[in-house]
């Protein structure tokens, strides 16, 4: 069994009562007989009737003094009148006003009474609570062991119910003689006094201090009824520190007491074979005897005596047991602070005790010594009922502290929320239906007077405090402590299906670690501070939460507010459930300091959020004049730890108060309204924990570990021998010891179902490829690939993940290259990941195209990634930037394929690239080894510097390219770095992180955000950030071991792929022989071959009759001579000796013996010779200059003249000039 330890607070107060004494008025006395002297009444009146005759004397002529003499005598008439009536009447009238006054009076004071008698009521109930309510006062925790020997009603018990004095005693008035009163009022007054001056139904208490041997006797069944009654309210009222109880039965009578077992005031310090001893014997004397250290040293009893201090008061129940004649405890006087219950079933012949309580079912008697007498009605327990509440005590042990100052003694957060032990929390208890007084409701603290301090984070309809609040507290305030304690709190007593948290810290500091764990958590955040960039991300998220919880409202049915939802779901709606969410942000502002703009958000939360049930508690070091500009009127609660200064004490709570806390963490005040302000000392979570359930220390003797049944009888122990000691471990130091808070955290994980998350974690791990796709496959047909992915058909593929903090998900972010934007341009600064996410690309088509569907051509002149996917089937070749010649035939290539591809559509009536694709997927054009194919171009700035002269080839593939399925994708570290003609064709766009955000083409402040050496993060149209994914498919994140993923990646693909690869990229042969070249009459209408062309490579062509000059460049061993001789061959074989001869210039001899002997005309070693030849040449040259009779058709075909054309040959130009 886990052990509770109870550390009482300061004692809860019952209800004020008035007790001064309240005197009655006397009622009215009988009015004496007076005289009635009518004429004395009536002569006033004849004065008045006389002068009123005075107006209608003769001569006085003016009509309104005869009015004013009419009007006089009327009223003198009225008079006369109404004085006759009243001397009819006599003194009645006036007696029954009186009457009447003085039982308004009684009327009044009877509601007065009443009031004191609801009050008196309330306050004895709440001292002496009656027996069957006792197990709620244990579940309840708050007042369990609430009295101290210290107290006035310590060791009072509740007998039963019986009459009391009123609290504040009415005393009747002194008055006139009974005859002389008024009687009806007189006996009102009477039967006041009788009804009002006592109550019934008040608890009969009897202190046990006061009397040192009691008797119970009467009905068997009712004594023991209320034997268990007496001892409950004992036991649940006291701590065992402070009572002792101890049952001596007699063997038969031993069955009635088993119950007693479980309780803690039973248990004795030594031990038997079931644990402690219980004191529950059958004869006084073992009682006296392991009681003898407590019994030491006390006095006779005497009832005015001082209570023996520093030790415990016995109360020992005597049931029939044994009493030795020596007795100490039952001598004639007893013992000072010893109490003996004893239980007689059946009627006392005689008093033998100081006090007698006779019982019977529905009356009781008590009778003291002194003659006193007392009814009542009797309280009875149940046996079933006593051993309930027993069990509930059991576990229960009382603490080293009692918390006698409780804005100064460290308070546990297990005391204060009174849940145990915190590795024994129990969800199913702590987590029941929370009623609407409790919903929300928490304890952060003890007050004054000892009694918790609850934060109530309702609306104020709803009797709460508001919902939204502000803490401040300076540094060592213990604000975070605070917060924890009020998070875990809510934690401890709401499931997460009702109540949820965003948990955020500015400054990253160590607030909320730990609590990421809690089911309740939608979100921790934390490090804001170090990157600002989360800051607007975290805004996005929380307006997105604000704005799910409004659309979840409308589309349930249009609810008004979060009540409304919840009580229609009470009801039995089908909706799901939608959690209270409490946002806690420290440092709020710093965070406002850095982005005053984020106020806008909490004022939005403090208009909408009462109505979604959207809560905010923001609390700060500091807190500046007009910080809360606008906001403020929006916080309705506040907390003030010790603050900085007087200033922001006021700022915070409105008055000074907290400036002048005492330099204990946790102190503060809580307001929350416009005049309630309450001082608390908050409780602490964060210390080491140490379990409540208490094994034995080493030393002594071991009993077995077999079961035993636990009786309320000694069991004895069975001793073992006692092995070797084993070493002891090191007691775990403090620091490094799980927390209360870690081991509640622990309790509560998976508890309940997860929250909703509102924050994702940031973009920090590139997903792998087979992340961002559906579970791969293999086929013959298709490789390696994602076996349900449906694009297959359109050129979209993934390439990253894109963040979607309003929406609170993340999705896959996709490419779309079979529309207009079918050319992509990649757009970063340095070291921000062009290159990866073009093996992204290109890897994301390896995996849901086949090489047969789509073909890479890349150029790599970034920092040589690119070659790791030569070996990819769909991979055609990649060159670098050293590998000139291979970078020409890459572009060449791609310019063959657009040309052969623009003339096969039109050879074929293909409309459009889609028309191919499709009628290529069902079978036709096997002769086209092409799909769509894409020209890569991996840094674009250094390919414009090296091959400026290929810029307007690569211009025209992006202008012709889209058209008959070819793409083009390059990279750049500048959007300015691609001129405008070419970037107007590039479309589809990634945009990284930029060394100049204000060159984004997307949102140049969003773009700012984008973090700075995270390779891969950026910028999508939508304005949102992305992270590049992986080009590797084993599932990891890891980018140290990026090439082994990559060398992986490309194996596995091209070890499932048996097919045909995209076609290579076709380079120029080391050695052409002559053989492979058309004859030098092959081709007369083109020339003479004399190579082959790179870009095409087919047969490259010299028309000398059209172009007769033609000049061979090239370094020393480069190839010169061998072209001379090539083209001296291709001259023979073309032209007959009568057609062309050659003048050979030759000074190094390298062409003698390998030109044709037949063509050769002069073959010349040196310069005198070659000077000769020419001059000869010349002279015949002009002579063949057409004259004046050469007609157009002979200058046409060049038949003015039947002389050989001159070839003239120079081997080593520089040497002859």
């Amino acid at each position: 069994m886990s052990v509770i330890v109870v550390k009482r607070p300061p004692r809860a107060l019952p209800p004020d009562v008035p007790s001064e004494e309240v005197t009655l008025e006397s009622p009215p006395e009988i009015p004496r007989e007076g005289d009635n002297n009518m004429l004395m009444n009536l002569l006033p009146m004849l004065g008045m009737g006389g002068s009123a005759a005075f107006f209608f004397m003769p001569g006085i002529g003016n009509p309104f003094m005869k009015v004013m003499g009419v009007i006089m005598l009327g009223s003198t008439l009225a008079m006369v009148i109404a004085q006759i009536v009243k001397s009819r009447q006599g003194p009645s009238g006036q007696m029954n006003q009186e009457r009447q006054d003085y039982l308004k009076y009684l009327s009044q004071k009877r509601r007065e009474v009443r009031r004191t008698a609801h009050k008196q009521r309330d306050a004895q109930l709440f001292l002496h609570p009656s027996p069957d309510q006792l197990w709620s006062i244990v579940a309840e925790g708050r007042r369990v062991w609430e009295r101290r020997a210290s107290d006035g009603d310590f060791a009072q018990v509740r007998m039963g119910l019986g009459p009391q004095q009123l609290a504040t005693p009415l005393k009747a008035p002194e008055t006139a003689p009974v005859e002389e009163l008024e009687p009806l009022t007189a006996h009102a007054m009477k039967q006041f006094l009788s009804v009002h001056g006592t109550l019934d139904g008040l608890p009969l208490a009897v202190s046990l201090r006061a009397f040192y041997h009691i008797t119970v006797s009467g009905d068997p069944d009712t004594v023991y009824g209320t034997s268990r009654a007496v001892v409950a309210q004992l036991c649940t009222l006291h701590s065992p520190e402070d009572l002792t109880v101890a049952v001596v039965a007699a063997p038969g009578a031993l069955a009635e007491w088993e119950w007693a077992k479980w309780l803690p005031h039973v248990q004795h310090s030594s031990l038997d074979g079931a644990g402690t001893r219980r004191l529950i014997v059958e004869d006084l004397g073992e009682v006296e005897e392991l009681l003898a250290d407590d019994l030491e040293g006390r006095s006779r009893f005497n009832p005015q005596g001082a209570p023996v201090a520093d030790t415990p008061h016995v109360v020992i129940v005597l049931d029939g047991g044994g009493v030795p004649a020596d007795s100490v405890i039952a001598g004639a006087d007893g013992l000072q602070g010893v109490t003996i219950l004893e239980v007689v079933p059946g009627d006392l012949d005689e008093l033998r005790s100081s006090l007698a309580v006779q019982v019977a079912p529905g009356k009781l008697t008590l009778e003291s010594s002194s003659g006193a007498v007392y009814t009542g009605e009797p309280d009875v327990l149940s046996v079933s009922e006593a051993e309930a509440l027993a069990r509930l005590l059991a576990p229960l042990r009382a603490g080293s502290a009692d918390g006698d100052e409780p804005l100064l003694a460290n308070l546990d957060f297990t005391d204060l929320m009174n849940i145990g032990d915190a590795g024994s929390v129990d969800v199913s208890r702590t987590w029941r239906p929370r009623t609407l007084h409790e919903r929300l409701r928490v304890p952060i603290g003890l007050g004054q007077d000892g009694q918790p301090v609850m934060l109530d984070v309702k609306e104020a309809s709803q009797e709460g405090m508001g919902p939204h609040g502000l803490c401040v507290g300076a540094t060592g305030s213990g604000k975070s402590e605070l917060l924890r304690t009020l998070v875990l709190g809510l934690a401890v007593t709401h499931s997460s299906e009702t109540l949820n948290f965003i948990l955020a810290d500015f400054k990253g500091g160590a607030t909320f670690t730990g609590m990421s764990d809690m089911p309740h958590v939608a979100a921790v955040i934390t490090n804001l501070a170090d990157d600002l960039t989360m800051v607007d991300r975290m805004r996005d998220a929380i307006t997105g939460e604000l704005q799910r919880r409004q659309e979840l409202l409308r589309s349930a049915g249009n609810y008004a507010n979060i009540t409304d939802y919840e009580k229609a779901r009470a009801a039995g709606a089908p909706l799901e459930p939608l959690a209270s969410l409490v946002m806690v942000l420290d440092e709020f502002s710093e965070l406002l300091t850095a982005k005053p703009d984020f106020i806008d958000m909490f004022i939005q939360i403090g208009r909408i959020g009462r109505s979604l049930g959207v809560h905010m508690l923001l609390a700060s070091q500091r807190l500046e004049e007009g910080r809360l500009r606008g906001l403020d009127t929006y916080l309705s609660y506040r907390i003030g730890l010790r603050t900085f200064s007087a200033a922001e004490s006021r700022a915070a709570i409105g008055v000074p108060d907290a400036y002048h806390l005492p330099n204990v963490p946790g102190a503060g005040y809580l307001k929350y309204d416009t005049e309630t302000m309450v001082q608390f000392k908050a409780a602490y979570v964060s210390g080491p924990y140490r379990s409540g359930g208490g094994g034995g220390g080493g030393g002594g003797v071991r009993t077995d570990r077999l079961p035993v049944l636990f009786t309320a009888e000694s069991v004895e122990r069975h001793v073992i021998e006692e092995p070797e000691p084993e070493e002891v471990p090191e007691q775990e130091d403090d620091a490094l010891a799980d927390t209360v808070l870690d081991v509640i955290v622990q309790r509560l994980q998976g508890q309940g179902p997860p929250a909703h998350q509102v924050w994702l974690p940031p973009l920090e791990e590139s997903p792998s490829m087979d992340r961002l796709l559906p579970a791969l496959a293999v086929s013959p047909e298709r490789g390696v690939h994602a076996a349900e992915y449906t694009a297959q058909s359109k050129l979209v593929v993934p390439c990253a993940i894109v963040d979607k903090p309003f929406e609170q998900r993340r999705d896959v972010m996709y490419l779309d290259f079979s529309g207009s934007a079918g050319h992509g341009l990649v757009v970063g600064g340095p070291q921000s990941g062009k290159s990866m996410i073009l093996r992204t690309l290109m890897a994301g088509f390896a995996l849901t195209h086949t090489p047969y569907e789509v073909q890479f051509y890349c150029l790599d002149f970034g920092g040589g990634g690119m070659l790791a996917f030569e070996g990819l089937p769909h991979v055609g070749g990649v060159a670098t930037r050293l590998d000139a010649e291979k970078v020409r035939r890459t572009v060449s290539e791609v310019v063959g394929i657009l040309n052969a591809r623009e003339e096969f559509f039109r050879d074929n009536g293909i409309d459009s690239m889609g028309t191919f694709r499709q009628r290529r997927a069902a079978g036709q054009y096997p002769d086209q080894p092409w799909g769509d194919v894409f020209l890569v171009i991996d840094g674009w700035a250094t390919f414009k510097t090296d091959y400026e002269m290929m810029d307007p080839v690569i211009l025209d593939i992006a202008s012709r390219g889209l058209g008959f399925g070819v793409h083009l994708v390059i990279t750049s570290a500048r959007y300015t770095e691609v001129r405008p003609a070419l970037r107007d064709q590039l479309l589809n766009r990634v945009e990284l992180r930029l060394g100049d955000p204000m060159e984004s083409e997307f949102d140049r402040k969003r773009a700012e955000n984008v973090p700075t050496g995270q390779p891969g993060r950026g910028l999508s149209p939508d304005k949102l950030h992305f992270l590049s994914g992986l080009p590797r498919i084993d599932g990891s994140s890891n980018t140290e071991d990026l090439s082994d993923g990559m060398a992986h990646f490309v194996s596995t693909v091209a070890e499932h792929w048996n097919l045909p690869p995209a076609p290579k990229v076709r380079m120029l042969p080391t050695m052409l022989s002559v053989n492979e070249l058309p004859p030098g009459g092959a081709h007369p209408e083109r020339g003479i071959a004399f190579g082959v062309d790179e870009t095409t490579l087919s047969p490259a062509f010299i028309d000398f009759e059209n172009d007769p000059l033609f000049v061979v460049f090239g370094e020393s061993e480069s190839g010169k001579s061998s072209v001379l001789r090539l083209l001296a061959k291709q001259i023979a074989e073309r032209y007959s000796t009568d057609k062309a001869l050659m003048v050979v210039a030759d000074y190094r001899r390298a062409l003698l013996g390998e030109l044709p002997d037949s063509h050769v005309y002069k073959y010349c070693a040196a310069g005198p010779q070659l000077q000769e030849v020419l001059t000869g040449l010349a002279g015949s040259l002009g002579r063949r200059m057409p004259g004046p009779d050469v007609t157009p058709e002979q200058l046409r075909n060049r038949s003015w003249y039947d002389l050989p054309d001159a070839f003239v040959i120079v081997d080593d130009y520089d040497l002859v000039a």
